[in-house]
């Protein structure tokens, strides 16, 4: 995706995960994810780094509980992002840094009855904007800070035969803010992923 700067810019950004055949048999792989500007030009992708027999293990036995990180790319494979899932239970959380190890600060799950439920940290730990998505919106994420709706993430549709057979999920992010951060920005890219990881993947849900 472009530097931290060009996304300013950006006011829409789509997520398209990769699909591979072996999710057609059943057989969880690697998450891939391509990143796309509203001219649905390539701007960046995105990868799970879990490799091998433990990874492919961890994916189909554990689901969205385990360990695992999803590097962030420009369009030209210029490390950007790094987003750190580690091994929990309850109250997922996604920890977030730039490639050079730059702490920018994380996704945190919370409790709450019918709803999907986390807030965006900065890197001090304090909550910057909640998202709190209820079971009549089960795919749309408004990202709020003091009161306003300044970004959002919503699943979109990705075809009958994909939805029922594989993994692949497409998501649509709007920034609706001009004053955000290129932190916050990247914050609320990192939350497509983990809303997908979350919320969508067919192992989480078994």
């Amino acid at each position: 995706m472009p530097e931290s700067h060009d996304l300013q810019s950006i006011e829409t950004l789509h997520i398209r995960q990769i699909r591979e055949l072996a999710e057609w048999f059943g057989f969880e792989t690697r998450n891939k994810y391509s990143i796309l500007d509203s001219q649905k030009q390539m701007v960046g992708y995105a990868a799970e780094q879990q490799k091998g027999l433990f990874g492919a293990l961890a994916r189909h036995f554990l689901g969205h509980w385990r360990r695992f990180d999803i590097h962030i790319f420009s369009a030209d494979r210029k490390p950007l992002l790094i987003a750190h899932h580690p091994f929990r239970f309850i109250f997922q959380r996604l920890e977030v840094t730039e490639a050079s190890g730059n702490y920018l600060g994380a996704l945190q799950q919370r409790f709450a009855f019918f709803s999907k439920c986390f807030d965006v940290q900065n890197s001090t730990g304090q909550t910057i904007m909640t998202v709190r998505s209820p079971f009549w919106k089960l795919w749309t994420f408004p990202f709020v800070a003091q009161g306003r709706e300044v970004a959002s993430i919503q699943k979109k549709w990705s075809g009958s035969i994909s939805e029922i057979f594989t993994d692949r999920d497409n998501f649509v992010i709007q920034f609706k803010d001009s004053d955000l951060s290129a932190v916050d920005r990247n914050l609320v890219l990192a939350a497509a992923f983990f809303i997908d990881l979350q919320y969508f993947e067919r192992k989480s849900s078994r």
